[in-house]
């Protein structure tokens, strides 16, 4: 271990650069050492001499060139993983550092789908969290949680990503903060004809014309499983999105039903003129938080997620089962 420790220091911890390691990472991007440079505004010999540094430090060839560009090896892969790692823990240290000498001001980016981004839950959360930090600048971005891949939260694009997921998350690098379990319900616009209507069976729905999201995808499964476990056919499919908006908007002319979270009937039926009927789609989704293990989150971001837990509460109350943090 000693041998270990006296090598890094001598062979790479004295040698490796921060700077290198972001030239590193340029190069690799953009797949070009002369695009490289004009990105960092650097001489094309002196990106190729911070690569031979690392190269040399590391005693491994970090890429491959060909007429095409330049390419990681396996090498300069695994470097880049873990200096992509290093890079945010230090970003995170400066956000920590920058709160601390301004409490109550920071930046947070959250990664949702496009129901929480237009139903009203996460605009709670973000007013709850303005009312206390107004300085508090928040990022959405739109991500799928239910696609179970978080590819926006690996790659450190995101904070963290809000939204329903469609089973148990089993990685080991992710944790899960499940805020409670969500109804999906059928909507209708309350001018449609079945809107009041006090009893209704799926078998009553399966000629109307449903606007759903595009195949493979949480909800469209739920809507085809809880048809078929009837015995009855999957709905007449009049529209396939996944733009709420645009779903408003045709659920204004009264033609169409469509499955949405109940957070979405809860902050916006008045508004929208929305109804739920009285059907069951089957068990609800849980809503979950979903984070790095092993990425701090700075203070802003931690605030974030406890605005989420409280404004969640109220769901809970009507209907859902709050659950515990696991991961």
């Amino acid at each position: 271990m000693v041998g270990k420790l006296t090598d890094w220091e001598q062979r790479i911890g004295r040698r490796l650069r921060l700077r290198d390691l972001h030239v590193l990472a340029s190069v690799t991007k953009l797949g070009s050492m002369a695009k490289a440079a004009a990105e960092l505004r650097l001489t094309q010999p002196a990106i190729s001499q911070a690569i031979a540094d690392l190269e040399a430090a590391l005693g491994v060839r970090l890429l491959d060139r060909s007429p095409r560009g330049v390419s990681p090896t396996a090498y300069g892969e695994a470097l880049l993983r873990r200096g992509t790692e290093a890079f945010d823990a230090l970003a995170q240290g400066i956000k920590d550092i920058e709160f601390l000498s301004d409490p109550g001001k920071g930046e947070v980016w959250v990664g949702t789908s496009e129901s929480y981004i237009s139903g009203g839950l996460l605009s709670a959360v973000i007013a709850g969290l303005a009312e206390q930090y107004p300085r508090i600048v928040i990022h959405v971005l739109e991500a799928n949680t239910a696609a179970m891949e978080f590819r926006e939260l690996r790659e450190r694009k995101v904070d963290m990503m809000l939204g329903r997921i469609s089973g148990p998350v089993r990685d080991d690098d992710l944790k899960v903060d499940v805020l409670y379990d969500e109804p999906i319900v059928v909507a209708a616009g309350t001018n449609h004809r079945l809107a009041r209507r006090r009893q209704l069976t799926l078998g009553d729905l399966t000629d109307e014309s449903w606007i759903l999201a595009p195949p493979g995808t949480a909800v469209r499964d739920l809507v085809s499983g809880a048809f078929s476990a009837q015995g009855l056919p999957v709905p007449r499919l009049g529209v396939t999105t996944y733009s709420m908006q645009l779903r408003m908007q045709l659920m204004a002319t009264g033609q169409y039903l469509t499955p949405v979270p109940a957070s979405l009937l809860q902050f916006n039926a008045e508004r929208w003129s929305l109804t739920g009927l009285p059907v069951s789609l089957g068990k609800p989704l849980p809503v979950a938080i979903v984070t790095l293990k092993r990425r701090l989150l700075h203070p802003a971001a931690q605030l974030l997620i406890e605005q989420a837990r409280k404004a969640t509460a109220s769901a809970s109350k009507a209907g859902t089962t709050k659950r515990a943090t696991r991961g």
